[in-house]
């Protein structure tokens, strides 16, 4: 007993994290000239620019894809996956506005952006999903998710497309999860979200019960993955109160799975899962399983209200925390949560004693993503700044870059072994499991800071790095690409009956961010009753293949020269120029002077199976220029399936000051 304890003792050590576990090729590809830096939503902190990373099912090809710095088209190129250098000329789509998506085939690819449409009534840009063979210079098709006759009466475009792209071999569909905003129809100048299913031949298919538009109003986070029939593994992060696991119906609405009550206010909900840039690798599947594990961050969530309109059921919350901390859960499979939901009753004063916390201390932490090694052990990832200042509300913090983290999980929520720190080494791209059982992922090799607003330059190289997973990994037969679903080829892993939840805090005192919410209301400026409200609608009938869906060229660039990379709203502040036009304007309050920074000391990273602390809100604040403005707003279309509200679509006139970086 003694001999097969130590072994069983060393068979752990070896399975965890160590120094030589994390491989890293830096500068290894040589690219065309991209700007690693993305500004966030309003508040013009730096994250990093979302550049996919896909691998072939049979582990011979990887394809990277990359915004160009002019702007003004994508750049895919072929990548070696042993040595991740470039190989031959990249493929350039363009007119193309942002790298969104990209699925890598033995054959080529599939790449997800999004352009403008001639002739489709706005100069926004578009979804597009193109697919291309080795070998052919022209695109095998081109298949717009957005536009004219794609949703009815309404017409959609994605300014920020802010999603992500999946596909899955035995489904026979890639689909993409996509942030929208219609540009025709009643709910113009509103923003929501959309699923968009498309066939092996380029055809936009509507599938009931899994294709939807408008499913979750202001969505500020997706987690989409693939599974092996429609609908696919999806999660939204919306600014009522909430993230839901929303495989189900694809909405807002309390008949899906409620993962965690949110401190939110109109068009923000902490960036949890990255904000701008972000919303890749949050989900993943367990290689050769049915479950997933899901990782964001959050502020956790106290003293639970009703949300006044969407009525009984829902709630809105104060923040536990004015940091984030990073949290996990797992899922059985696509519907099903481990563990308990997050509560729904109004009056408890604890909303999040469900959720599994990765993290505890007083460091902001953001930009969490995961990715699965095989069907037993994951990797969870995040970054952290000390000291953090969160000015703003229910978004990012800023503060002194702490390093990159990662930890190793088990398929049971568990952590195995110590956290990893790097503090040269940063996730910029989608999480791929090779086809010997690593973990790899590109970035930009570069001094990160996060204590202030950023402007980013050019660069020519790209760097990847790999993380191996100790025992047992190496195993996979092929690649297992984080935008496909990985074949069922081993049993399942076996889920506990409940996930790992952290121990309940010392009080129950509530922590306020910067614009402290009022009690009844989702968004902390407007009193009780009076907050815009969301703005969705599921639409009826059946979902159009527009014309454009047929194979067609790239386009030009002067199809798309007249309009800027992003178009920032008319009334918006310079420097916010990350926000479309019409964009949510987020609610700040303002504050009289930039108070003194904290001197107060940092606990450490993680506590194990700990709740996040209660922190005071910090005292120091980023340096902003001041602007008031007026805005007229309107409520806009209530989710199906929500309760009745009593009075009328108004229309009202608020003025409210904003902070903008100088």
């Amino acid at each position: 007993m003694r001999f097969f304890s130590v072994l069983g003792f060393a068979a752990a050590a070896v399975a965890q994290l160590t120094s030589s576990s994390l491989e890293k090729h830096v500068d290894t590809a040589t690219i065309k000239s991209f700007n690693p830096i993305k500004e966030a939503y309003w508040t013009g902190l730096p994250h990093h620019r979302r550049t996919p990373f896909a691998v072939s099912p049979d582990g011979k090809s990887a394809w990277l894809a990359y915004l160009d710095s002019s702007e003004t088209g994508v750049h895919v190129q072929q990548i070696d996956p042993t040595t991740f250098a470039a190989t031959g000329d990249p493929v350039t789509v363009s007119g193309g506005k942002e790298a969104a998506g990209l699925v890598a085939h033995n054959d080529g690819f599939a790449l997800m952006t999004n352009e403008v449409l001639s002739g489709s009534g706005t100069d926004v840009a578009i979804a597009v999903l193109y697919r291309y063979t080795t070998g052919k210079t022209e695109p095998t098709f081109k298949t717009w998710l957005g536009g004219p006759n794609v949703d009815g009466s309404q017409a959609m475009a994605s300014p920020d497309v802010n999603g992500d792209l999946v596909f899955s071999e035995k489904a026979g569909y890639y689909a993409a999860y996509i942030v929208v905003t219609a540009y025709q129809g009643d709910a113009t100048g509103h923003f929501g979200d959309a699923i968009r299913y498309v066939d092996t031949a380029g055809k936009l298919t509507s599938i009931a019960g899994a294709s939807s538009s408008w499913g979750c109003s202001h969505n500020t986070g997706i987690a989409f993955e693939a599974a092996d029939a429609a609908p696919f593994a999806s999660i939204c992060a919306e600014d009522q109160g909430a993230i839901w696991l929303n495989t189900k119906s694809q909405g807002m609405t309390n008949d899906n799975v409620k993962i965690s009550n949110e401190h939110v206010i109109n068009g923000g909900a902490n960036e949890a899962m990255g904000g701008m840039s972000g919303s890749y690798s949050n989900l993943a599947r367990f290689i050769g399983a049915d479950s997933y594990i899901f990782s964001w961050v959050s502020r956790g969530a106290m003293d639970l209200t009703e949300n006044s309109w969407m009525g009984s059921g829902y709630t809105t919350s104060k923040n536990r925390t004015n940091n984030r901390n990073v949290a996990i859960a797992l899922f059985s499979d696509k519907n099903t949560l481990v563990g308990s939901q997050a509560t729904s009753v109004a009056g408890t004063a604890d909303g999040d004693s469900q959720i599994n916390w990765m993290t505890s201390g007083s460091n902001d932490c953001s930009n969490a993503h995961a990715a699965t090694f095989d069907s037993s052990k994951a990797l969870v990832t995040w970054e952290e700044i000390s000291s953090p200042t969160c000015a703003f509300d229910a978004m990012g913090c800023q503060g002194t870059f702490a390093g990159t983290k990662f930890q190793m999980v088990g398929s049971d929520g568990k952590k195995i072994g110590e956290v990893l720190s790097s503090d040269d080494t940063y996730v910029a791209g989608d999480m791929v499991t090779m086809s010997d059982g690593r973990i790899c992922w590109p970035y930009v090799s570069m001094t990160w800071k996060l204590d202030g607003p950023v402007t980013g330059s050019p660069v020519t190289k790209m760097s990847f790095a790999c993380m191996t997973g100790g025992a047992g990994s190496g195993t996979a037969s092929s690649a297992a690409p984080a935008s496909s679903a990985a074949p069922a080829t081993s049993a399942p892993a076996v889920a506990s009956s409940s996930a790992p939840v952290a121990a309940a805090p010392s009080t129950t005192e509530a922590v306020d961010a910067v614009a402290t919410s009022a009690v009844n209301s989702a968004d902390p400026t407007f009193a009780s009753g009076t907050a815009p409200e969301p703005i969705f609608e599921t639409i009826s009938g059946p979902a159009y293949t527009p014309s454009a869906s047929a194979p067609a060229a790239v386009p030009t660039s002067s199809q798309a020269a007249s309009v800027p990379a992003e178009a920032p709203a008319s009334s918006a502040p310079a420097a916010s120029a990350s926000a479309p036009s019409g964009a949510p304007i987020p609610i700040f309050e303002t504050l009289s002077q930039a108070p003194a920074s904290s001197a107060a000391p940092v606990p450490g990273t993680t506590v194990s199976e700990a709740k996040p602390e209660l922190t005071a809100t910090p005292s120091g604040a980023a340096s902003k220029t001041k602007k008031t403005r007026t805005r007229t707003k309107t409520r806009g279309p209530k989710p199906t399936g929500a309760p009745a509200h009593s009075g009328k679509c108004s229309t009202r006139t608020t003025i409210k000051t904003v902070y903008v970086t100088a």
